[in-house]
């Protein structure tokens, strides 16, 4: 799975998982990608900083910051509504991904890298990898992304 930061015409800022970035693109080809404020299909990826949380720095992770010209909206009921079905939704994302996936710990980066180049078998996988594995794996071109971190976690 991965996650975007999005943009539409008008300047409102939102985000949504895919599949891949081959899904997302896919999906804005077929006019599929809508703001949630406004309906609009004119929607592109924004600029937007990867956040992995490792194995040592769970407790002390920190969101990744927001895109720099992007100016939060206000808090409204209907919005706290949203952001409440948001969070319901990324834990149940992350529930189906722990209870379907296998949890390879620190093997993550070898097991990716293994998938990916045809060694074994492909299966759903999650795990632990620094930043600097992470990158890594992405610059070879193996898909990953993190399981989602919410507010609740850190508690």
């Amino acid at each position: 799975m991965i996650r975007y930061s999005l943009r539409c015409e008008r300047g409102h800022a939102f985000e949504s998982w895919f599949q891949s970035s081959m899904a997302y693109e896919a999906q804005e080809k077929r006019k599929l990608v809508n703001c949630p404020a406004c309906g609009s299909a004119k929607v592109e990826r924004a600029i937007m900083a990867p956040q992995i949380v490792g194995k040592k720095s769970r407790d002390s992770a920190v969101p990744a910051p927001a895109p720099a010209d992007v100016t939060a909206p206000s808090s409204t009921p209907l919005m706290m509504a949203q952001e409440r079905e948001l969070r319901v939704k990324l834990k149940e994302l992350r529930d189906h991904i722990v209870k379907n996936a296998d949890n390879v710990g620190e093997r993550f980066p070898n097991e990716a890298r293994k998938m990916h180049y045809g060694d074994i078998e492909h299966r759903p996988i999650y795990g632990e990898a620094s930043p600097d594995e992470a990158r890594a794996l992405i610059d070879e071109g193996v898909e990953v992304s993190p399981l989602p971190v919410l507010p609740e976690d850190r508690n």
